[in-house]
């Protein structure tokens, strides 16, 4: 899936949850000093960031399908080598890499195996792959209070809950079906404070991601009730939402 916004609207929707989730998932990595580490479906660089923080200037490259997350990146990072591709076939040589880190990229990539396969491609032999994918299936994902309001007004509405990886354990096998070997599953959880309704609800308005695309497309009476549902659902502000992702560290 490719993420057609902008950089700073992606921001404003998920990076209030994934730019906490990074700093958790590069110590989950344990990336250090004089390692080449790959940032796989970077997005606009919550994960880039961390990886900038802690390896040396030139051990970082990224890849992301999207023009406008690359542009982000090269802006923000100059000393990280970015390009434009797909996990599933990245534009990299086979062993190039000590680490190859997926965060919040594999429920959607078209070949989850395949993109995980990628991953160990590029990484030397027993290298570090490591992902994370909130849990959307379990339902303590960031979105969950957005998908219960969605349901209860059209109970058939498609979600991100049946996106591969979402679920507990079904991580760690996709990345057995790619052939990876070593694996840990685990989870990370973040908690983020919100000062009031409207700040938490806006950047649904902005189209990023599926929740984005299914309030877009509503007309204004559905987009209010839904709106309404939400504001039923959660809490009084300030209010805070905890959000738990599956991880995995598995060697290529």
């Amino acid at each position: 899936m490719v993420f057609d916004v902008g950089a700073d609207s992606y921001g404003r929707f998920m990076g209030r949850f994934s730019e906490p989730l990074a700093v958790q998932f590069a110590q989950l990595a344990r990336v250090r000093s004089g390692q080449r580490v790959l940032d796989v479906g970077c997005g606009p660089g919550a994960l880039t960031a961390q990886l900038a923080l802690r390896l040396d200037s030139g051990g970082v490259s990224a890849v992301d399908p999207s023009a406008s997350f690359v542009a982000a990146i090269r802006d923000r990072f100059p000393q990280v080598s970015v390009q434009r591709g797909v996990a599933e076939q990245m534009p990299f040589a086979d062993r190039s890499f000590d680490a190859a880190l997926a965060q919040l990229v594999v429920q959607f990539m078209s070949d989850p195996v395949g993109g995980l396969g990628e991953m160990a491609r590029v990484t030397r032999p027993g290298g570090l792959v490591a992902a994370c994918v909130w849990d959307h299936a379990g339902g303590s994902g960031p979105l969950a209070p957005f998908w219960q309001a969605v349901h209860d007004l059209d109970p058939s509405a498609p979600d991100e809950a049946l996106l591969p990886g979402t679920g507990e354990g079904e991580l760690a096998e996709l990345c057995a079906a790619a052939g990876l070997q070593h694996i840990e599953p685990g989870s990370l959880t973040v908690e983020i404070g919100f000062a009031s309704f409207a700040g938490w609800w806006e950047p649904f308005t902005l189209g990023v991601g599926p929740a984005g695309a299914y309030v877009r497309q509503l007309d204004a009476a559905k987009r209010e009730a839904l709106r309404v549902r939400c504001a039923q659902i959660l809490p009084p502000a300030p209010f805070q939402i905890r959000a738990t992702a599956w991880c995995v560290r598995a060697q290529a």
